[in-house]
């Protein structure tokens, strides 16, 4: 089997690793600015649910739930940095996709809460 029929028959675990790694590389991004990110102002936004908050999150998040934002949207400041956090990154990704379209220019995602920890 050469090289085109691999990627062919592969191309679906090829695009789910290269997704994984972009997660990987881009929360370790998102942690390096974290110092800058906090003496700038950021916000940060746990979007997992009441629940899953009350169970346990980072010190100096505030929640709003996924389902929520829309409608809470005058709670953020669009001056300010933003930077999400949830469960597994998921619901974090799509609050970022959900606040660039309102607008808001410097949104970051962490990915999981445990990540603001250290």
């Amino acid at each position: 089997m050469d090289l085109p029929d691999l990627f062919q028959k592969y191309w679906p675990f090829l695009a789910l690793g290269l997704w994984f790694a972009y997660k990987w590389w881009n929360s370790k991004r998102v942690i390096a600015m974290l110092p800058e990110l906090r003496k700038n102002g950021a916000m940060l936004i746990d979007v997992r649910s009441a629940g899953e908050f009350a169970s346990g999150h980072a010190p100096g998040t505030i929640n709003i739930p996924l389902q929520e934002l829309g409608s809470r949207l005058g709670e953020i400041p669009k001056s300010s940095p933003v930077v999400l956090c949830c469960a597994s990154g998921t619901r974090s990704g799509m609050a970022k996709l959900l606040l660039r379209t309102k607008g808001y220019s410097m949104v970051h995602n962490v990915g999981t809460w445990s990540k603001l920890l250290g």
